[in-house]
């Protein structure tokens, strides 16, 4: 195992007092996710380093409005956060957007979905882009995609593409009950030329691939919008291999809600992934047992059922949920975008954001009015992420009738960190699918690399760990294939790259 060096700052005391500021003025246009019902959902932000500067750069959905591309112009102001527009063709109908190396060159791609048909842009140097969609043969239909997730299944050239479709645009009987199907495509003599079709589909908003059992096993989560598919549909597991649905007889309970969004991530130390699912009124939390889920108790303060600001009494709306340790200490907190769909007379329509911190307890404490992000605009998809390698992480929000949101996080005190990328040779330069697990003291926290879930848009990236106050940090990595690296001691306050040895 080889660890480079990318950046450091001095180390941090343990006790933060979490704090932001308003950067949405370092965009250069003030960006806005907009269009008619076909756009009520989506929103979603890829983040990804298209230029190869360290800093992490943006790629927003339009809706009826063209995407856009801000790059992070950071590095060249002396840490002040800075964008500028990139160059990129002009695409509109963009509900979402992943970014994955699909081929495996050392250059994120963007996977774009649409309502129409989706795209796939090979990722080029200098933050330029190559439509491949038909090169790679994947199909010009006229699906609504509002879902996506990847995983490289064994020793696979290319990454299995999974699909997540919402109303079937074509069903003169639409649109209630006539949800679409979700496709997987698996990769053929190097390209995707058939769709393995996930039917009956239950109108996915959010999907992904993950070993929650730790068994070397990946499987498929998809979060479903009870509002079309109106009865008989319910959250879903499918393995991916030989391609099936999990359901009661092998541990699998059915539960159904407004599905907007899933988060993961390990927050009992136990090397298992916890799950978050927004909805419309209650946001659930899931603790993993390693065969099934079961829903957190009332009193951990998850489920923001109403808005925490305001009068306004009725349901919230939860789209993008995101697990990241937003002071340092060791415990990871929690972000939710909220938003009326449109003009839902059912549910709040001044819905705040929530920020909730976690306690030494376990619990979580709601603080994003406190810190000043509890905007009430129709927020849909968003992003933690460290703009400026600072080793703090800042929110990203995109909005539906408004303007896009940047928020830095300027929170004082807060505690040490640790930034990890991974490098292996192609196939899967990224090493999506392997767990890095860091120990601090007796603890061991663990993270695992994805790519989907979120509300139509997730990062590629450095995994971040807030680690308290450390004086030494053992890490080591799971490779997707199993392969266990070895303990290596570093110093934190840094971001480093895991670089796989070869045999």
């Amino acid at each position: 195992m080889r660890l480079a060096v990318i950046a450091m700052i001095a180390p941090c005391a343990a006790l933060a007092e979490p704090a932001f500021r308003d950067a949405s003025s370092t965009l250069p246009i003030q960006h806005v996710y907009s269009g008619g019902w076909e756009h009520f959902v989506g929103g979603g932000v890829a983040v990804f380093d298209c230029d190869g500067d360290g800093y992490p750069d943006l790629f927003a959905a339009g809706g009826e409005a063209p995407a856009a591309l801000f790059r992070n112009e950071t590095a060249s102001t002396n840490g002040k956060l800075a964008f500028s527009r990139g160059d990129i063709p002009e695409i509109t109908g963009v509900t979402g957007a992943y970014p994955l190396d699909v081929d495996s060159d050392g250059h994120s791609d963007l996977v774009i979905l649409r309502v129409g048909s989706n795209r796939l842009w090979k990722g080029e140097p200098d933050c330029q882009f190559t439509d491949h969609t038909d090169a790679l043969g994947l199909p010009e239909d006229d699906r609504w995609t509002t879902a996506f997730s990847a995983v490289w299944e064994g020793g696979a050239p290319m990454p299995t593409l999974v699909f997540g479709n919402y109303v079937d645009r074509d069903d003169p009987e639409g649109p209630f009950g006539t949800c679409d199907d979700n496709q997987v495509f698996r990769p053929f003599d190097g390209a995707y030329r058939r769709a393995e079709i996930l039917t009956p589909g239950y109108c996915a908003l959010s999907m992904l691939v993950s070993d929650w059992r730790r068994t070397g096993e990946a499987e498929l989560r998809i979060s479903n919008d009870r509002h079309y598919y109106v009865r008989g549909g319910y959250e879903e597991m499918w393995r991916l291999n030989p391609l099936s649905s999990r359901d009661e007889s092998d541990g699998w309970e059915k539960i159904s809600l407004w599905g907007m969004g899933i988060a993961s991530a390990d927050l009992t130390d136990d090397g298992r992934p916890e799950v978050m699912l927004t909805s419309m009124g209650d946001q659930v939390l899931q603790f993993n047992d390693g065969n099934s889920f079961r829903n957190a108790p009332f009193s951990i303060g998850t489920y923001s059922a109403t808005p925490h600001v305001g009068d306004d009494g009725r349901p919230s709306t939860g789209w993008h949920a995101e697990f990241g340790d937003i002071d340092n200490d060791g415990l990871l907190d929690l972000f939710i975008a909220k938003g009326n769909v449109d003009q839902m007379p059912s549910n709040a329509m001044r819905d705040p954001n929530n920020l909730l911190i976690q306690n030494a307890d376990g619990s979580f404490t709601e603080i994003a009015s406190e810190v000043g992000v509890a905007t009430t605009e129709r927020s849909r998809g968003a992003a933690l992420t460290d703009l400026n390698l600072d080793g703090r992480l800042d929110i990203v929000v995109v909005n539906r009738r408004a303007p896009m949101e940047i928020w830095q996080n300027q929170s004082s005190g807060a505690g040490d960190w640790l930034q990890v990328a991974l490098d292996q040779e192609a196939p899967n330069r990224d090493a999506i699918g392997a767990w890095i697990e860091v120990r601090i003291g007796d603890r061991t926290l663990s993270r695992e690399i994805t790519v989907g879930g979120g509300h139509a848009g997730g990062a590629l990236g450095p995994a971040h760990f807030g680690l308290g106050e450390a004086d030494n940090v053992l890490i080591r990595v799971i490779w997707p294939d199993g392969e266990l690296g070895p303990w290596a001691e570093v110093a934190p306050n840094q971001r480093i790259t895991v670089t796989r040895a070869l045999d």
